[in-house]
């Protein structure tokens, strides 16, 4: 798999509970858009309307802006390609327990543009700021085994 885009805000704003592949409707010129790249999912989200997934507020900056239509909007919404047992699965977890579908990253698998979302959990600012805590003090004792192998060696 190629990875094109991920979305690592996503991992620390929220606490992700189970993930699903998904395909993505796209124009031929933003397929040649985000293969070179050019993709920001960061924002970005996923709703379910009228029994289909769709995904909001993207930005796929034209291939070459010269030979776009004049009228295409980078944050467009495009449609997302899930089975119906999927999407009612999703939105039946997302009425009930108050969950999020944001998107995760997207690869090409098998020469298709794949976008992995995910159920997800808003953190509140503390449990962001324990998260840090985690991190750092994980980091200072990896430091410290590493100045302790290099002291004994």
């Amino acid at each position: 798999m190629t990875f094109l885009a991920i979305n690592k805000k996503a991992g620390f704003d929220y606490q992700i509970l189970q993930t699903f592949e998904a395909g993505i409707e796209l124009k031929g010129f933003e397929v040649k858009s985000i293969k070179s790249g050019r993709i920001n999912l960061v924002g970005s989200y996923v709703i379910i309307r009228d029994n289909q997934a769709w995904l909001l507020n993207s930005d796929i900056p034209p291939y070459q802006p010269k030979n776009t239509p004049a009228d295409y909007d980078s944050k467009r919404t495009r449609r997302l390609l899930l089975k119906r047992p999927e999407i009612h699965y999703l939105l039946s977890q997302k009425q009930s327990a108050g969950l999020t579908l944001i998107p995760l990253e997207m690869y090409i698998k098998n020469r298709e543009i794949k976008l992995k979302i995910a159920l997800a959990k808003s953190r509140k600012k503390a449990d962001k700021r324990e998260l840090l805590k985690k991190r750092t003090i994980e980091r200072e004792m990896g430091r410290f085994k590493t100045l302790r192998r290099y002291l004994r060696g």
